[in-house]
């Protein structure tokens, strides 16, 4: 693994633990070079997923892209950022157990939604006026009402 402060090539593992729901293997390294200090994921290879956009094109599945959208949405509220692997995580495990390996945004969009509105109300509205592209007050107080709804069904 290369330093990415010195761009060594020789570091050492100081620390290795599970990550998440054990999808993945945190390690904290060292460069032999500069003593630098920096986390590395390792993950199992998933086929990749293809993401059908609204305009039609077609790409490769960004679980990146994916936690940005849920980063922004979860700014200045309690959620954590194990939080937000964790969702990233069971959204992916949700598209992989569809079978399918093409996958609409809107079903992404859908997943991400039902796991944010069980974490934190705030971030589910902000991610849901994003997602569903809200044009005015009465689109957020329909989505205010949807939330009230499923958190009293629960």
């Amino acid at each position: 693994m290369r330093c990415n402060q010195c761009n060594n090539e020789e570091t050492k593992v100081i620390e290795s633990r599970e990550a998440g729901d054990a999808e993945a293997i945190r390690r904290r390294r060292e460069c032999l070079n500069c003593s630098y200090r920096f986390t590395t994921y390792e993950r199992i290879e998933k086929p990749q997923l293809i993401v059908i956009k609204n305009n039609g094109t077609r790409q490769l599945f960004a679980r990146e892209k994916l936690l940005v959208g849920v980063y922004r949405a979860c700014e200045k509220t309690p959620v954590t950022s194990m939080q937000i692997e964790q969702l990233a995580t069971a959204v992916e495990n949700k598209l992989y157990a569809s079978g399918e390996s093409e996958i609409p945004t809107q079903t992404i969009g859908q997943s991400v939604m039902e796991e944010l509105a069980g974490l934190n109300e705030v971030a589910y509205v902000r991610f849901a006026s994003v997602y569903r592209r809200f044009k005015d007050i009465a689109s957020f107080e329909r989505e205010l009402s949807e939330i009230r709804h499923l958190k009293d069904k629960n």
